[in-house]
């Protein structure tokens, strides 16, 4: 039974979308708005395309305000197909794909190819509240699909579509509160994309003059070496001399479940952190021999990825208070050498430089894969141990601060949810809230 504050003295009335304010109304989307189809202009006539006109597909519908469009046609090209160009502020929904029933809000001016609706509100309809509504109503609209292999909804199901209707001026009031919150949010992701690109800058800055600053950087003597410039004094070093591999274990598919030793899989490798993901670990039963367990600072490479751009991912692992290994599709690197910091030496492995020369030296067949003598070849630079360790800690801060903004990101989209579900159920009332 739904719960609603004491305090609020409005009566509710049961609807087809559960228990509602009676001063909100249920209507279908037809009735309260104007919905059109988009269109595609000929692909095979150059002067359709590259104009002056936003035009986007149903790709760029993801429950977000588009600010950018997909493409650009001309005015010949939306005067030869069925695309409208719709106002700012006009509600998109797209009909087939991986996104159907995911809509957008257009912060321009617009047109659209034929997997897309537009619908735009008349004056009893906030459009952003009419977006929020649709982006909380889309698991109702994706019961509504038919195909299998290639969902898609039609005009037909939008127009007939049922969403509520609160007061406008509540309305306005939902939209502001989550308004806010996608603001914060998107403002988080690119503090986040900002400090991903200030640590690939740092990085760079590192692993050429060491920890120094921008003005004694300009004092530091360096030297060409075959993985390009470096401070004089550092060495190059193959990972061979440093390190022994090992491939990961094999098992069988009834082997893996939730019994048995936890298992580091392909999937933990790609987070943003320097170490392993160690959360939704499968686990293998098998007897695994002493050598397949891991050590605190073992440094592990995905072996094979479908994607040429996974393989060689360098992930460094961290123990815990029970054993783990890893699968066959990753190799581990132990160090045998004292001389090296393996949190040093796995930011190393994450620079474009070093990524380059991993990807470039696998093999492709099927997919993408590396072996122990490639890894082996690969070189590093070899500073003086302090000046590893400074490295490390610098980097490690800039881990940090991401790390921060991310959690930051993940709360607010909690909050989001929350309070979209609660102000689209009238579980949390703001009819009365001064803004």
């Amino acid at each position: 039974m739904q719960q609603f504050n004491m305090e609020q003295k409005e009566k509710y009335k049961e609807t087809e979308l559960g228990l509602l304010p009676e001063s909100w109304k249920v209507v279908k989307v037809s009735s309260i708005c104007k919905t059109q189809a988009g269109g595609t202009p000929s692909t095979f006539k150059e002067e359709y395309w590259n104009g002056d006109i936003p035009w986007i597909n149903s790709g760029a519908l993801k429950n977000v305000i588009i600010k950018t469009p997909s493409k650009f046609i001309t005015k010949l090209g939306l005067d030869n197909s069925n695309t409208k160009l719709w106002p700012k502020n006009t509600v998109v929904i797209a009909l087939t794909g991986a996104t159907t029933g995911k809509v957008g809000l257009l912060n321009f001016n617009c047109s659209a190819n034929q997997s897309v609706v537009g619908i735009l509100p008349n004056e009893k309809f906030d459009s952003f509240c009419l977006f929020y509504n649709l982006v909380y109503s889309r698991e109702r609209i994706l019961g509504f699909c038919s195909g299998a292999a290639q969902p898609h909804i039609n005009k037909g199901i939008v127009d007939d579509f049922i969403t509520l209707i609160p007061p406008i001026t509540e309305q306005k009031k939902i939209s502001y509160i989550l308004s806010t919150i996608q603001e914060a949010k998107e403002k988080t992701e690119n503090v986040i994309n900002s400090l991903k690109e200030l640590k690939k800058s740092i990085m760079k800055h590192l692993f050429i003059y060491g920890p120094v600053s921008l003005e004694k950087a300009e004092k530091v003597k360096l030297k060409e070496t075959e993985i390009g410039m470096v401070s004089e004094g550092w060495n190059i070093i193959p990972l061979k001399e440093i390190t022994y591999f090992k491939n990961g274990i094999n098992f069988k598919a009834e082997q893996k479940g939730d019994k048995g030793i936890l298992t580091i899989d392909v999937l933990n490798m790609y987070g943003p952190e320097i170490s392993v993901h160690l959360h939704k670990l499968y686990r293998v039963n098998k007897e695994i021999k002493k050598d397949y367990l891991l050590q605190d600072n073992d440094i592990l490479f995905v072996r094979s990825s479908l994607k040429r751009e996974g393989v060689g991912w360098t992930t460094l692992f961290k123990k815990i208070n029970e054993p783990v290994t890893y699968c066959g599709f990753l190799i581990r690197a132990r160090l045998n050498n004292e001389d090296f910091d393996a949190e040093y030496l796995t930011n190393y492995l994450r620079t474009n430089i070093a990524r380059s020369n991993l990807v470039s030296s696998s093999g492709k067949v099927a997919i993408t894969n590396i072996n122990q003598g490639m890894l082996g070849n690969i070189k590093v630079p070899k500073p003086n141990k302090n000046i590893q360790l400074q490295i490390s800690s610098i980097l490690s801060i800039m881990d940090l601060k991401i790390r921060a903004e991310e959690n930051k990101k993940r709360t607010l989209e909690e909050l989001f949810k929350s309070m979209l579900h609660n102000l689209m159920t009238a579980k949390i009332r703001v009819n009365n809230l001064e803004i």
